[in-house]
């Protein structure tokens, strides 16, 4: 359908220009823990003034309020939902009663973890498959620390190569504005 690949075009672009953007290193801590021929695994984490409960209530119930416009199919953050629940989904609503899965939710320990299957952006079109889990963990002195992974299989060398790359720009930027979310009620 010329409209879904228009969707798909664009989506693809933001990703790609997002490992472009001057100043490229996410501001989340980000680490390779691994990569291989046919993917990679990455790991960000964050440290928020917020207890835990909050901090996942803000990243599951609010998805919409910090998440990047810019790497949505509809360009509109509002359009996204999360059901933090066993089978849950996390989608976005597009125009003409569209929509799109972007994750399905596999795990759930309320305030503590919540892990998704799924291929974010162009990973979906390229067949890969990719776990992304979130912990929450109390630190010291008040506060949470937020641990992100997400370990994606599927994937030829090179795309593997290019699009990890990438992926570690979009999603440090995405658990960033969480975190300033969770601090600042911005993102």
């Amino acid at each position: 359908m010329p409209g879904q690949r228009l969707h798909t075009t664009r989506v693809l672009a933001s990703w790609v220009a997002a490992l472009a953007w001057p100043g490229a290193a996410p501001p989340a801590t980000a680490e390779v823990v691994a990569r291989t021929a046919a993917g990679f695994e990455l790991k960000w984490s964050r440290t928020v003034t917020a207890d835990p409960g909050r901090s996942y209530a803000a990243a599951t119930r609010r998805v919409g309020r910090w998440w990047s416009p810019d790497h949505t199919y509809s360009g509109v953050s509002r359009n996204l939902s999360l059901e933090p629940r066993a089978g849950g989904c996390f989608c976005e609503r597009l125009a003409k009663r569209g929509s799109v899965q972007h994750l399905q939710v596999a795990y759930v320990v309320p305030g503590n973890t919540l892990r998704m299957l799924g291929g974010l952006g162009p990973l979906q079109e390229l067949g890969a498959s990719g776990v992304l889990t979130w912990h929450f963990a109390q630190v010291d002195g008040g506060g949470t620390r937020i641990d992100w992974t997400y370990r994606v299989t599927g994937l030829d060398g090179p795309a593997a190569a290019k699009l990890g790359a990438v992926v570690d720009q979009v999603l440090g930027t995405q658990l960033q504005r969480l975190s300033n979310y969770v601090d600042t009620g911005q993102p």
